[in-house]
């Protein structure tokens, strides 16, 4: 049996992008990793990145935001920080072997009415998605 690659997804509130890139990885790659989200704190996942990681079939209504200090004590083989600001405040992660930033838009912060912001955070996930596709799908040699 082959041991699943642990990846850790950062961002600042463990709001959103970490947890739309939490589902999207284990939904598309979770024979092959094993997948967790965190924030520099926390506070609630967004029910608008629960909406729209449901309407491609993904539900992520069971998450919950959890902050670093809850990874602890538990090592990683990835991490990756997806906002700017987690990647100033923990550009390593020591729980982590390796550590890298990839960036997205903070979707709460897509200007217009609520309509404008569910369509924010559709490009955003659509972006998370294209991303994880090319960085996951082949296996880590």
């Amino acid at each position: 049996m082959t041991t699943k690659t642990r990846v850790l997804f950062i961002c600042t509130a463990n709001a959103a992008r970490s947890q739309m890139a939490e589902g999207l990885l284990r939904a598309k790659y979770g024979d092959r990793y094993e997948v967790f989200s965190a924030g520099t704190r926390k506070s609630r996942v967004s029910a608008r990145a629960i909406q729209v990681m449901k309407e491609i079939g993904i539900d992520i209504s069971h998450h919950r935001s959890k902050s670093l200090d809850e990874m602890s004590g538990t090592m990683f083989d990835l991490a990756v920080t997806l906002c700017d600001n987690a990647n100033q405040i923990c550009p390593v992660v020591s729980c982590a072997k390796k550590t890298i930033h990839h960036g997205f838009f903070d979707p709460h912060l897509t200007p217009g009415n609520n309509e404008d912001l569910i369509q924010g955070y559709r490009c955003v996930r659509d972006d998370i998605a294209t991303w994880i596709d090319t960085t996951f799908r082949t296996p880590a040699q």
